[in-house]
């Protein structure tokens, strides 16, 4: 097929709309528009499986199905709006993009951004994309630079996470639709937000799939955890491929998001001399030339593989960076003392060292919960090619009662957990409501409609939760309370201790920007441990200047001796500080160095190298 036309439904000027599907399973494909159900406008076959036409008089606001071989009435797998939900009509609309404002020009620098990743049905009370709107001076004023949603594919029923999609190329009508969502972007980049979107193409949702009809999306070759791969490599994945390509392409383009975020990039599974991710990335790269815009691709991945991130030339696929879930781990671990599932790799001050200083914790070494080796080094990858956290809708969501962060360590070392993750020298990320200390839970949820898939999430949740101690069943997924109970407060009726937080965090990412966001090189990182608490020392590169992180875990309230280097030191920001929630400061205002310096009260401290003081 021509690199020119584009899949699904395509409004022209003229009254008319192009339709080009993919369906090798068929012999004969028509287009039936809702109000004239009887009658069927005949596709022309074309090369590879592919059937396309023009339908006069069909102009935006037209609802449609595809009907195959004269029997199977369908949705179109390319979907752009799903107006009555997964089971209904496609419906033509518009794809005009969205204008990028002057001021915006090519983009912010990923160095730059400090990520705020949200579920837009459980961000604000409305749960759409207008209801996202009124929050973001909030966010802009803590020092937020770019906004990340969930994914808005269209999902069965009335809730879901939204990793559960089945018409990745269109957008969730409880949300808005895909105009609302076009809307919210243009106000994102009014307002100097990067604007980013989590996009699953490694399976597609169980209820209300279409794609299987069309054609070979699917392989019986691989298995996702989530049911059957997807057809990357075998026979017929090229127009596979294509489709998945096409919809990154489109949200990049068509609704001008600066970023992807490519969910679970371990279960895209595929043996391709060009592996797709590879092809991807050389796609998006040459949108952003044409463009002239900074465009990303951030991968989650599990596997600690480097090859994500080096360029081709290197043998890897280029992708800008991707979310590093050993920070998270070997950070919660630390804090909070547990070690089941898989934290039970994780607990020393040491790993979390090694997670600032070199991005992976695993690079080789026996992990005891997979039973083997893991990962792999990540020598020569700056420390802006990991987004790091100490929440996300995963390791809040995926606990049996989805407590965050606050509801299981003490206001000390939630400050701390703050601290350690907004100073460090990767990207930062924040969960929605972290930033104040949001106390409710983000549980998982969904709203399927068949019974028999509803009782199997019930039994997978239970499943899941075997290797860690928890006890009872969790939270039925299924109920609407379970959602409205990870719905964020209103922001309306913030605590003084949730308003303190909230004027942390600024700080925090106000010291961030004052020592320009993701750093060039690793830090020199030091730790220590003894019965009195852990510490651990990281100073920005070069060694000789710049900044200092100091983080203390005392024990028994005692104070810690903490070796500093070289040096003036001026303090600039301690965690322990009555503004903070604080009950005083956890070190002296002004070191000189080298020698050791008594912290206290488990506080984290950022210190600048003064001025040498004469005598």
């Amino acid at each position: 097929m021509s690199a020119e036309l584009a899949l699904g439904a395509i409004p022209s000027a003229r009254g008319r709309t192009r339709f080009l599907v993919w369906a090798p399973r068929a012999q004969e494909v028509s287009v039936r528009l809702e109000r004239a159900p009887s009658q069927l406008i005949p596709l022309t076959p074309c090369p590879e499986g592919y059937f396309s036409g023009e339908v006069e008089d069909c102009r935006p606001g037209e609802r449609y199905r595809y009907v195959l071989d004269g029997k199977q009435a369908l949705a179109d797998p390319a979907s752009r709006r799903q107006p009555l939900g997964v089971a209904g009509p496609s419906e033509v609309v518009s794809n005009r993009p969205v204008p990028v404002p002057e001021r915006w020009g090519a983009g912010r620098p990923l160095s730059q951004y400090v990520f705020y990743e949200l579920h837009v049905g459980c961000f604000s009370t409305p749960g759409t994309f207008a209801g996202v709107l009124p929050r973001l001076a909030s966010l802009k004023e803590v020092g937020v630079t770019a906004v990340e949603l969930m994914p808005v594919s269209p999902f069965p029923g009335a809730r879901n996470w939204g990793y559960d999609g089945v018409f990745p190329h269109g957008v969730e009508e409880s949300y808005g639709g895909p105009e609302a969502l076009k809307s919210l972007v243009r106000s994102l980049h009014l307002r100097g937000f990067a604007a980013v979107l989590d996009v699953v193409f490694n399976h597609l949702g169980p209820e209300g799939n279409v794609l299987d009809a069309f054609g070979p999306y699917f392989t019986d070759s691989y298995q996702s955890p989530w049911g059957r791969g997807i057809n990357f490599d075998g026979p017929e994945s090229g127009p596979v491929r294509r489709y998945f390509r096409e919809c990154a392409l489109r949200f990049l383009e068509e609704f001008s998001f600066d970023g992807l975020r490519l969910d679970a990039v371990h279960a895209i599974l595929d043996r391709s001399a060009v592996p797709f991710l590879e092809e991807l990335q050389e796609s998006v790269n040459g949108l952003s030339r044409r463009l002239h815009r900074r465009l990303y691709l951030i991968a989650e991945s599990d596997l600690n593989d480097p090859r994500l991130l080096r360029p081709p030339r290197q043998g890897g696929f280029g992708l800008a960076a991707q979310w590093n879930d050993d920070f998270h781990h070997a950070l919660h671990a630390w804090l909070t003392g547990e070690r089941d599932g898989y934290y039970q790799d994780f607990g020393s001050v040491a790993l979390l060292a090694k997670a600032f200083q070199e991005g992976y914790v695993f690079t080789g070494e026996p992990s005891r919960f997979r039973g083997r080796p893991h990962g792999r080094s990540a020598a020569g990858l700056r420390p802006g090619a990991f987004v790091v956290y100490d929440q996300d809708h995963d390791q809040v969501g995926n606990r049996r009662d989805g407590e965050r962060l606050v509801r299981l360590v003490d206001p000390r070392r939630a400050r701390l957990a703050l601290g350690l993750t907004l100073l460090n020298p990767a990207l930062p990320l924040l969960f929605m409501g972290e930033e104040y200390g949001e106390e409710r839970p983000f549980l998982f949820f969904s709203d399927y409609q068949g019974p028999a898939l509803a009782s199997a999430v019930r039994e997978g949740r239970r499943r899941e939760f075997a290797s860690f101690a928890w006890k009872g069943d969790p939270p039925d997924p299924q109920a609407e309370a379970t959602y409205r109970r990870s719905r964020l407060s209103p922001w309306s009726a913030l605590s003084r201790s949730q308003r303190q937080r909230r004027a942390y965090c600024r700080e925090l990412l106000r010291v961030r920007q004052e020592n320009g966001g993701a750093a060039e090189s690793w830090p020199r990182v030091r730790t220590g441990s003894d019965p009195e608490g852990d510490w651990l020392s990281v100073q920005s590169a070069p060694a000789s200047g710049g900044g200092l992180l100091v983080a203390v875990l005392t024990r028994k309230e005692e104070k810690v001796p903490v070796p500093m280097p070289p040096g003036p030191w001026e303090k600039r920001l301690d965690s322990e500080e009555p503004r903070w929630g604080g009950t005083g400061p956890s070190a002296p205002g002004r070191f000189v160095g080298p020698g050791r310096t008594l912290c206290s009260r488990g506080g984290l401290t950022f210190w600048r190298r003064g001025r040498q003081r004469g005598g």
